[in-house]
């Protein structure tokens, strides 16, 4: 008699559906019940009624239960049995129930669309600087001052020392590098200014030495070209900072540029060039070693203004374009940011809502 009543109080009323958004793999069970039970068995079968397989055991708090590495489109029947002591309480059987493949997660959606505002905004701006429209740019000091410094180094009959960082080629702040190094090249090209490039790797060297012979026949002055001056000189970190200190010991260059990835040599660099008299320049998008540029340098290009300094030196339609588009992007998920803080001070379930994953 008490068991019978155990068992109409103390039902198990079990459901089991499909995980939204997955691969087809998980099927997910809850379960409603008192806390009555020390724990949880979980069983499934391919078959209503017969062959049940245990496949789990939860605590007693539990109340969900996630069954994975399904296949897909099959069907499964499940059922629970809630233990206390020595009885055994089962609930109803749950299913058929057939984990289906969602191709198209929803719960991205947002960010989904965050991605094709982005690019849109990127393609459009890229096609209004291709039309000829003027495309706003503030104006970046360290690149401004990059022309006065090498004119000065003209003057004064002495050359311009360009150190490219210290990381390889496949690094985007080498990269980013190379292309503000085409611009100085054709400058110094123009005015007959040496140029050196000591680099620490060697595919850095081959590319360095490319650009600047390209950007010398661009201003007409392939003469002027001179490869032992874009030398390797070693991988290794404060052997190649020696290397550098030593030529600007000797050939005492007007101008020292320091545009790429740097670490603890940022600042036995500018230490030395500063110690020489020469105006330098400096950029990096290591945020560790802004500091010690800022603190030696004369002007310098924080973080990002590193990447955006190629479009604005080549003011190139393609380059401007996406720049343009990309600040625009950070725009926009800056408002997402300020209107999710606001969502969550004043509870709008709605926007929150949109940036929830679904488990």
């Amino acid at each position: 008699m008490f068991l019978v009543l155990f068992i109409i109080i103390y039902n198990i009323d079990l459901r089991a559906f499909d995980v939204p958004n997955d691969d087809g793999s998980s099927i997910i069970l809850k379960w409603q019940s008192d806390e009555i039970f020390q724990s949880f068995e979980i069983f499934r079968s391919l078959n209503a009624g017969e062959n049940f397989e245990k496949i789990g055991e939860v605590n007693g708090i539990e109340a969900d239960f996630r069954d994975s590495n399904l296949k897909p489109n099959n069907d499964y029947y499940y059922k629970v049995s809630g233990k206390r002591d020595s009885i055994l309480i089962f609930s109803n059987i749950a299913g058929p129930v057939k984990p289906v493949v969602q191709y198209f997660n929803l719960s991205r959606l947002p960010m989904a669309i965050c991605i094709i505002i982005l690019f849109a905004s990127v393609l459009f701006y890229i096609r209004r600087a291709r039309k000829g429209k003027k495309l706003f740019i503030r104006k970046i000091p360290a690149l401004n001052a990059i022309e006065e410094a090498i004119g000065r180094a003209t003057e004064m009959g002495k050359p311009v020392l360009y150190v490219p960082g210290i990381m390889d080629i496949d690094d985007p702040q080498t990269i980013a590098s190379m292309s503000i190094l085409a611009r100085v090249a054709e400058k110094t090209a123009e005015y007959g200014t040496p140029l050196y490039v000591p680099t620490s790797r060697s595919m850095a060297m081959t590319m360095a030495q490319q650009v600047v012979k390209e950007s010398a026949t661009r201003v007409g002055r392939p003469d002027w070209y001179n490869p032992d001056n874009i030398r390797y000189i070693t991988d290794d970190q404060f052997a190649y900072v020696s290397a550098v200190d030593g030529i600007m010991v000797r050939e005492r260059p007007a101008t020292n540029l320091y545009l790429g990835t740097f670490y603890a040599e940022s600042l036995i660099l500018a230490e030395t060039g500063h110690s020489t008299g020469a105006v330098q320049i400096a950029g990096t998008a290591m945020p560790d070693q802004l500091p010690f540029f800022v603190a030696a340098c004369d002007f310098t290009l924080l973080g990002e203004e590193l990447y955006a300094a190629s479009a604005y030196l080549s003011q190139e339609p393609i380059q401007l374009g996406s720049l343009k588009g990309q600040d625009f992007g950070k725009l926009i998920f800056i408002a997402v940011i300020v209107i999710g803080v606001i969502s969550q001070i004043f509870n709008w379930q709605f926007f929150i809502n949109l940036f929830n994953t679904i488990e």
